[in-house]
């Protein structure tokens, strides 16, 4: 079971982590990878949080309902196909919490919000990610995760208001993660990959994301709600399940101010990687 009754001694950010797919995991030559695993431990030395809800880019249900991983013990689940042997061995330990899932129910529900308990492993939109970021051996996260599907619509309001429904929850010593990528253009980075080129969405989105996301509190759901009607938002996200976690964890950052820390433009992709909030303080 996982504590979260007691207060923590300041509030959790948010971070929005682009997280790219299997080959991801050995890719250990790519700068995002160092990258995911500085902030990795960002999180576990300094940040240190009781427990983890996150919203990949990989679980979409309903267009009006919201599934949560209720269960306390779960696995990962390898959704995805072609891959060698070897990859659908990886392992990344981890537990849930049916108190914090819970709690994440209750607060989704008092905006209106359906959700819908299931058993599920953590997916590769999750758990390739956490596993360079998490490294079980060398920086393990210790830390109950549970996770939580996107809607499967593109209302990036409707998912914004779902991240401000959880703000709360970071005064409890959680921590909201969204887990995607600020571009993501899958077609053109097969049929590029081999001229090396960045696609000029790749830079002007990735900018655009900037400035929404670190502008004034105040103004920044309007300014992220602008994003996809951009003339580049569809080239950089012609489906948007690898940005409407974006959405969520913008949201969830209420008033906080946000920071991009580390962004990389790669031929139709952006590594760009975000934090809301500055790191708690040592009491």
């Amino acid at each position: 079971m996982c504590d979260t009754t007691t207060t923590a001694s300041s509030r959790m950010p948010v971070y929005f982590l682009s997280i790219g797919g299997p080959s991801f995991i050995e890719n250990t030559q790519h700068p995002a990878y160092a990258k995911l695993g500085e902030i990795g431990r960002e999180i576990t030395t300094k940040v240190k949080p009781k427990a983890i809800v996150v919203f990949s880019a990989h679980w979409q249900d309903s267009p009006n309902r919201i599934l949560i991983n209720a269960a306390e013990d779960t696995n990962i689940i390898y959704d995805f196909y072609g891959f060698p042997p070897h990859y659908y061995e990886y392992k990344f330990p981890n537990k849930g919490s049916p108190e914090l899932a819970n709690k994440v129910i209750e607060r989704l529900g008092g905006v209106g919000i359906e959700v819908q308990k299931v058993k599920r492993g953590l997916d590769h939109g999750v758990w390739a990610g956490f596993i360079v970021a998490f490294d079980p051996k060398k920086n393990p996260l210790n830390v109950p995760i549970v996770q939580v599907s996107l809607f499967n619509n593109e209302d990036v309001g409707r998912h914004y208001r779902m991240g401000e429904a959880l703000q709360s929850l970071r005064a409890e010593g959680i921590l909201i993660v969204g887990a995607g990528m600020a571009v993501h253009n899958l077609q053109d980075f097969r049929a590029s990959r081999g001229s090396g080129k960045t696609m000029p969405y790749s830079f002007t989105f990735d900018d655009a994301l900037k400035h929404a996301a670190t502008s004034d509190p105040e103004e920044r759901e309007e300014k992220m709600l602008e994003l996809m009607t951009r003339s580049d938002g569809r080239q950089a996200h012609p489906t948007l399940d690898h940005i409407l976690p974006m959405y969520v964890a913008a949201g969830a950052a209420g008033k906080s101010s946000g920071k991009l820390l580390w962004t990389m433009p790669e031929i139709s992709l952006s590594w760009a990687q975000y934090r809301f909030d500055e790191l708690p303080t040592t009491p």
